[in-house]
Parts: C-alpha cells; sequence; structure tokens
C-alpha cells in the first residue's frame, strides 16, 4: 500500500425557537435569542438556517462573515457550535415563501419518491441523483432538502447530515430528530461512520491501494468561488483509494474517506495525478472532453455505501447505492471503446 502525505509530498509504503412563519416577511428589528439545551451542539450555520425558514445558505454565510449575526456579541464561523445559553443575534432579514408552500416539479417530486432506500424513525437516506443541489443557494431557490420539507409536510424536523456536491450521486443521510442529528455529528467527527465512494479516475492505477493523507484548507477567490487545496497548514484529510476496474488510460476506483472534508476526493485525487472524470473545476479539461464523448454529463463520483450504528437504536445499518445507469453506461462505452 503507497501512502502520501504533506511533510514529504512523495509516496512512502431563546426559550425554545421556534421557526418563524416563514410565509411572511420576518421582522425588521433584530432579535435576540437564546439558545436552549436541546439545540446545542448544532452547527450555528444550520441552526440559522432552521430559524430562517427560506432564507439562502450564502445569505447565512454572508451574515456571519459581515457579524450580522453574531453569538454572545462576538463573530463565529459557520462551523461554530452552539451551546445552553448562547445569545444569538439574528439581524432583519426577507423570508421567502414556506417550503411548505413551495411547488416542487413533478420531476423532482417523482425523482426524490423514487430516491428513498431506507427510513426509519430516526433517519432517511436517499440516492440523490446527480445534479440536484442538496439545499437552496447560489442560483437555487430550491434544493432536495427544501423539496423534502415540501413533500412532507407532517413531519417537523428534516435535516441534512451531510452534503453530496450538485453532480455527485448516491447516498445522502437526512435526521428526523435533532437529538439523532447531534449524535451523528459526533460520529463523523469520531470516524464511527463509514463511506465509501465510487469514481473514475484519469490514467490507469498502478498497484494496489493507496493511502493519501494531505491537509486540506478551504481558500475563496477573487471571483468569490470557493476553492480547496493541499495545505501543510490544512485541516487533516485521508483517503484511501483501491482500484475496481482498470481501463487503458481511466480507472474505477473506490474512494474510501476517513476524514470528510470539502472536495476531499477531488482534490487528493489531483495531487496524485489522477483527477476525477467530469471535474470542471478541479479536473483536466483533455480528459473531460473524451469522457464526454463517451457520454458522461455530470462529475464521475458516486456515494456507493454508508455504514453506521444507530445512535438510538443501536443497530447496525449498512446502506448501499448502486451506480446510477448514467454512469454504468459510460462504464461500458468505455469497455467498447478500449479507452
Amino acid at each position: 500500500m503507497r501512502y502520501y502525505n504533506n511533510d514529504t509530498g512523495m509516496q512512502q509504503s431563546t426559550a425554545m425557537v421556534t421557526p418563524p412563519d416563514a410565509t411572511v416577511p420576518a421582522t425588521r428589528q433584530v432579535r435576540q435569542m437564546e439558545v436552549m439545551p436541546e439545540h446545542a451542539g448544532r452547527r450555528i450555520d444550520n441552526f440559522l438556517a432552521w430559524v430562517l425558514k427560506g432564507v439562502p445558505k450564502s445569505r447565512i454565510y454572508r451574515m456571519l462573515r459581515s457579524g450580522e449575526a453574531r453569538v454572545n456579541g462576538g463573530r463565529v464561523r459557520p462551523a461554530y457550535r452552539i451551546c445552553p445559553g448562547d445569545r444569538l443575534r439574528i439581524p432583519p432579514v426577507h423570508t421567502e415563501a414556506s417550503p411548505k408552500g413551495r411547488d416542487v416539479p413533478e420531476w423532482l417530486k417523482t425523482a426524490l419518491r423514487d430516491a428513498v432506500v431506507y427510513e426509519d424513525p430516526d433517519l432517511l437516506a436517499l440516492d440523490k441523483p446527480a445534479g440536484v443541489a442538496v439545499h437552496s443557494g447560489t442560483g437555487m431557490s430550491l434544493g432536495l432538502i427544501e423539496a423534502l420539507r415540501a413533500m412532507r409536510p407532517e413531519e417537523p424536523y428534516l435535516e441534512l447530515v451531510h452534503r453530496l456536491d450538485r453532480g455527485t450521486s448516491g447516498c445522502l443521510l437526512v435526521a428526523r430528530r435533532p437529538e439523532v442529528l447531534r449524535a451523528l455529528h459526533g460520529m463523523l467527527r469520531a470516524g464511527r461512520i463509514e463511506k465509501t465512494y465510487l469514481t473514475l479516475l484519469r490514467g490507469r492505477w498502478r498497484g494496489g491501494a493507496e493511502v493519501v493523507d494531505l491537509g486540506l484548507r478551504r481558500d475563496v477567490l477573487r471571483s468569490g468561488e470557493r476553492m480547496v487545496g493541499v495545505a501543510t497548514d490544512g485541516k487533516p484529510a485521508r483517503t484511501v483509494f483501491a482500484p475496481r476496474e482498470l481501463f487503458r488510460s481511466a480507472s474505477l476506483m473506490e474512494a474510501r474517506l476517513i476524514t470528510g472534508r470539502t472536495h476531499q476526493i477531488r482534490v487528493h485525487a489531483v495531487e496524485i495525478d489522477h483527477p476525477v472524470a467530469g471535474d470542471a473545476k478541479y479536473g483536466d479539461k483533455g480528459f473531460n472532453r473524451v469522457m464526454r464523448d463517451l457520454g458522461l454529463r455530470d462529475l464521475f463520483l458516486h456515494s456507493h455505501r454508508i455504514s453506521l450504528v444507530s445512535p438510538r437504536l443501536g443497530a447496525r445499518i449498512s446502506i448501499v447505492t448502486e451506480l446510477p445507469a448514467a454512469l454504468r453506461a459510460v462504464l461500458q462505452a468505455l469497455r467498447a471503446a478500449c479507452y
């Protein structure tokens, strides 16, 4: 097993908060809220998104960066986890129509109904289609989680456990209870949820499994585009790549996440000179053109398997979602073309 790391760059072996009625504009006055114990441990960005239904995540991030939204009188990062007794300053902000009042396109309703692959009292697992954003944001008025809430108005609580990029397909977890969400976030931080992806990489893979242990740092370019890069002072990030099927100039790989950083697989793949097929942000343009000619229309990155122990029920849950038909067709084209 080969091993990569940053050191060498070389191979080595308030009262209880209730969301406002978002069908009317929010008050034009600053609001103060106190965090109650049942909300402790939630990320501030997720909590504000829950309170301010209909406000895009991009707006919430701006509120935090600018200091419009504050905790105990100070600025905090989006990843800050709120504590009992924290005092939140929430600025006046216009909210869109309630998600429960939005019209979800019929194609999206059908796609999401078909996407549910697992359900229990605490958790939903969906096989997310590529091209569907997990939440509203820049250029997106309705994401998967908003659509899901609109389709299940009887459910008081639905929150993303983690995220997948818009172009990534596969297994996505949604919590149905706040205490389950907090527990699952703790399990993710502790590495107690196993996540494995399937991805197509440029080039023919040599050898067996490889560990890539390269810290990652997220930067924002002048254009406003968010990019992630390898940095010795970045957050620890580790991916294990293992071959599944080899072609002359491409490789179908299994990528197991030991940590779960933004764009981790995509950036690690570039750093070992095997970029992900269809990756317009970090990938190889020439390789992507060849893959488009073979029918690839999205990022070839699929969340294949998630395994965990239910924090409340204690049962082992293993969820597997197979490659979508469009990605299987690309593999068939690769076999036929001997590329």
